[in-house]
């Protein structure tokens, strides 16, 4: 119970501090409320980091989306939406669960790194790009005892790391979301369906091209309309 009235109270608290321009204080805040990782021996402090990784990701994220509101209505929502994260998304354990919170801490952490830092320095998006790709691969794969979990997160993070390197030259917006979030969104929730379906036995041939011919279509798309700067903003 007293778990449930701190998920409840951790957004408000955020909130009101956001409404009251303290915000390092309300980062500070979201921080601290892992403290339990480092409540344990040292040699466990980077595997509860890791496994707490797309939580603080969420968290963070919707801070900076709280920030970035232009009215007190869209900041309620957010404390809102990060309410239902802390209460019903998060402390889910099931496989479809878990893959859900890794495609929501991937989105949301890629959102947000463009909403707050767009302008930042090239290496420094390409670092941060590829470190959310990885911790959200990792928390994905880590759902399904996966023993390459390490490796195809890696893999995971350096095309997101790569696809940044090469986008990040010219980088175009779509009203808040860059081009290069919309082409991470589209790969890898289509490469995550697949798995997902594939380690369930539900991955037929036609399925797999049907999957296939959506990802490429999707991406075609993107890429098109970067091309043709359909309403797009370049950074």
């Amino acid at each position: 119970m007293v778990h449930v009235g701190f998920n409840v109270l951790l957004p408000l608290i955020v909130f009101v501090l956001v409404r009251i321009h303290f915000l390092q204080l309300a980062l500070a805040v979201i921080l601290l409320s892992k403290w339990r990782m480092f409540a344990v021996r040292p040699r466990f402090w980077a595997a509860n980091i890791r496994a707490n990784a797309v939580d603080m990701l969420v968290g963070v994220s919707l801070l900076v989306f709280m920030i970035h509101s232009s009215s007190q209505l869209m900041q309620f929502v957010w404390t809102v939406l990060y309410g239902v994260w802390l209460l019903f998304i998060k402390p889910a354990s099931t496989v479809p669960m878990v893959s859900l919170q890794a495609t929501i801490g991937m989105l949301c952490g890629l959102m947000a790194l463009f909403v707050a830092w767009a302008a930042g320095p090239l290496y420094g998006l390409v670092l941060a790009t590829g470190t959310i790709c990885y911790l959200s691969a990792h928390h994905f794969f880590d759902s399904f005892d996966e023993p390459y979990t390490r490796l195809l997160a890696y893999v995971w993070g350096y095309f997101g790391a790569a696809l940044l390197w090469v986008l990040g030259h010219w980088l175009l917006f779509y009203g808040a979301v860059a081009q290069p979030v919309l082409l991470l969104l589209a790969i890898g929730y289509g490469l995550a369906a697949l798995y997902y379906l594939d380690h369930h036995g539900k991955l037929s041939k036609g399925l797999r091209r049907q999957f296939i011919f959506i990802m490429i279509a999707i991406v075609v798309v993107i890429v098109a309309f970067s091309n043709w700067n359909w309403g797009g903003k370049i950074v």
